[in-house]
């Protein structure tokens, strides 16, 4: 075994400093490998991984395939009950004659707004959710663009969810039917 200077137990004794030797580990040694068997790079050229390893790793990313298929599932029927909401809310604010604007986006960093051209109701005070009159819905903070401020910036209408702001701060989730109630309440 080699000793070494270790640098990170230096220590302060009597006003100068002391070095601690400690035990460095020579390249030579192998810590908890079985007497006969392959190490390193060797181990890996000879396909060294067993049928049993191969077909729990084949289940694993099956179980995990079956997983997000059915989260998906999930998602798109959430969306579809969540469209009639807002495909409601569209008849209701345009029969109470909600005056509509131009949506504008807003870049994650907060600063600036970008034109889109979509025309459409806000959903929130901070205006980060959007439909516009054909019923799509939009989430309007999106990655910044460069000379966005000085061009229209287009957006892509997203599945609406059921739940809005789902896993962000408190008071940022609400339920979609709550949030275009309070929508349609509001005093411009």
């Amino acid at each position: 075994m080699v000793r070494a200077l270790v640098d990170a137990d230096v220590s302060r004794a009597a006003g100068c400093l002391v070095r601690v030797e400690a035990p460095v580990p020579s390249a030579t040694r192998t810590y908890g490998v079985t007497p006969g068997r392959e190490v390193g790079a060797a181990a890996w050229q000879g396909g060294g991984v067993s049928d049993e390893a191969q077909a729990r790793r084949d289940e694993r990313a099956a179980q995990a395939d079956y997983h997000i298929a059915v989260q998906r599932r999930r998602d798109e029927a959430e969306s579809v009950r969540a469209q009639v909401l807002v495909d409601g809310f569209v008849e209701q604010a345009t029969a109470a004659g909600l005056a509509t604007q131009e949506l504008t986006a807003r870049p994650w960093s907060g600063r600036g707004r970008y034109r889109t051209g979509v025309t459409g109701w806000y959903l929130r005070h901070d205006q980060a959710l959007g439909v516009d009159t054909e019923g799509r819905y939009y989430q309007l903070v999106v990655a910044p663009v460069r000379l966005g401020r000085w061009r229209t910036v287009s957006i892509e209408p997203t599945p609406p969810p059921l739940q809005t702001g789902k896993g962000g701060r408190d008071g940022d989730s609400v339920a979609l039917d709550v949030l275009l109630a309070m929508r349609l309440e509001w005093t411009d």
